[in-house]
């Protein structure tokens, strides 16, 4: 099992493994614990952060698909598992809110 890595590391990992994946940074907070990207032709986000969205803050940014949240050390191989994970989750959202209503 490989080292863990403090939230803020495994943050910025989560954030080049998306990268790696088609998405771009689209904003960063000044604290950097909280990542958004998004892929260049889509306008939904990803968010990637170390404490979980407020009510408030789901219901003002509908446009945060998936929330992928690291608050505890985790192995490079979890933040994998997790990122994969967020990708499924992704992919299931995006189609569910692009699908037209009938």
């Amino acid at each position: 099992m490989s080292v863990p890595l403090s939230p803020l590391a495994a943050l910025d990992l989560a954030a080049r493994l998306l990268l790696r994946e088609g998405f771009a940074m689209a904003a960063r907070n000044e604290r950097g614990d909280s990542f958004y990207l998004k892929r260049p032709e889509c306008p939904w986000h990803i968010r990637l952060s170390n404490h979980s969205r407020t009510a408030k803050q789901r219901k003002r940014r509908t446009d945060i698909l998936t929330s992928l949240v690291i608050d505890k050390p985790r192995s490079a191989d979890q933040v994998e598992a997790l990122v994969q994970g967020a990708l499924r989750d992704f992919a299931a959202n995006r189609i569910a809110r692009e699908a037209p209503e009938t």
